[in-house]
């Protein structure tokens, strides 16, 4: 790489890093009750260990419901007060979804929750939620426990990140303004996705792929300047698309997985006893989001078709769901376009790493480009 974007990335990571740090050190914690306390509880090894948390999406349930509370208020308690911990969602802390692993890696971010679907750092290991693979939570379960043992595997020994969960989000279904009946409908629209791998299906059906970040989610549709929306349902409910779309079509696209993972050496560096407390905590943590996320795909066309508690004012959207001949075509489209764009971006070593894990439970034969 030559020196001056060498020199660039180094300051654009200073950067970063400077910003996530007054984010995450906003709220400090309470002094001790005197110098002498304090030095006592050095010397004696009860000091607090303070971690620094990059959280999921801000606003969402994952976050408000369990990351936060689990690593503000449970975490303390279950550790006996030996560790606390301060959190921000990514997307409050100035850090891309793209760049979060990246950002860990290099020990920016010594513990961060990333969007494998947006990683940037390696595309290998968004094989799990490639859209159109998991139409239902069975199959997320089944393929996400067969690529699991790869994924911990080379983000352990490629980039020195400890896996610690695999998070996942509701359903990504679509929102439309105009009325859809099934996938030949998208031909032609503008449709907000925010992933590669979104795009790539969207295209297969001949629509335009207008990538888009959460946050501006709702104002594009506002605006005009998109037709349909992939999000989840809660989350779209959340934010009250409800109110600028019409229509559901809740075939799920894909299911915005998520890992959390430490920096290699902030990990090491804990007590062995504090890493396995973590570990089996933050298990537990894992549990209860994937419990979430499926209830939460329910929940969400509920609300948004008129249910009366949901914390809001009933949705009023029509639902439709696919047709037997739409998952024919959505078992198509994987196969003909998203694994072999897939493929291209990730080589031939990601087709055979496919076809040991996942494409055997899929049925779906990945080929060297």
């Amino acid at each position: 790489m030559p020196a001056a974007k060498t020199s660039a990335g180094r300051l654009a990571l200073a950067l970063v890093a400077a910003l996530f740090g007054a984010a995450l050190l906003a709220q400090p914690a309470a002094p001790p009750a005197s110098a002498a306390a304090a030095s006592a509880a050095v010397v004696n090894g009860s000091a607090p260990i303070s971690l620094r948390i990059v959280g999921g999406i801000d606003g969402l349930n994952q976050f408000t419901r369990h990351e936060e509370p689990f690593w503000t208020r449970d975490l303390p308690r279950l550790s006996g007060g030996r560790l606390k911990a301060n959190i921000v969602p990514f997307d409050r802390a100035g850090i891309r979804g793209q760049d979060t692993l990246r950002l860990m890696q290099l020990g920016v971010v010594p513990f961060g929750t990333a969007l494998l679907s947006q990683s940037a750092l390696d595309p290998l290991i968004t094989a799990p939620d490639l859209a159109g693979l998991n139409p239902d939570f069975a199959s997320l379960k089944r393929n996400t426990s067969a690529f699991r043992p790869l994924l911990e595997k080379t983000l352990r020994e490629r980039y020195g990140i400890e896996l610690l969960a695999v998070y996942v989000y509701p359903a990504q279904i679509l929102f439309c303004k105009h009325p859809m009946a099934s996938l030949a409908d998208l031909a032609g629209r503008q449709v907000r996705t925010s992933s590669p791998t979104q795009s790539d299906w969207i295209e297969a059906l001949g629509g335009k792929a207008v990538a888009t970040p959460f946050a501006e989610l709702a104002e594009g549709l506002r605006s005009g300047g998109i037709d349909c929306a992939l999000t989840g349902g809660m989350s779209g409910y959340t934010i009250g698309l409800q109110q600028l779309t019409q229509h559901l079509y809740t075939m799920p696209v894909n299911w915005g997985m998520s890992i959390f993972g430490a920096h290699g050496a902030s990990w090491q560096a804990l007590p062995a006893e504090q890493r396995t407390l973590l570990k089996q905590e933050i298990m537990r943590l894992e549990q209860t989001i994937w419990a979430e996320a499926e209830r939460d795909t329910a929940d969400g066309v509920r609300c948004l078709t008129g249910a009366q508690d949901c914390g809001g004012p009933p949705g009023r959207m029509t639902a439709r769901a696919p047709s037997a001949g739409d998952d024919q075509r959505r078992r198509a489209i994987l196969a003909g376009s998203v694994i072999v764009r897939w493929v291209q971006r990730c080589g031939g070593t990601c087709a055979d790493a496919w076809n040991q894990t996942i494409g055997p439970l899929a049925g779906v034969e990945a080929k060297p480009q």
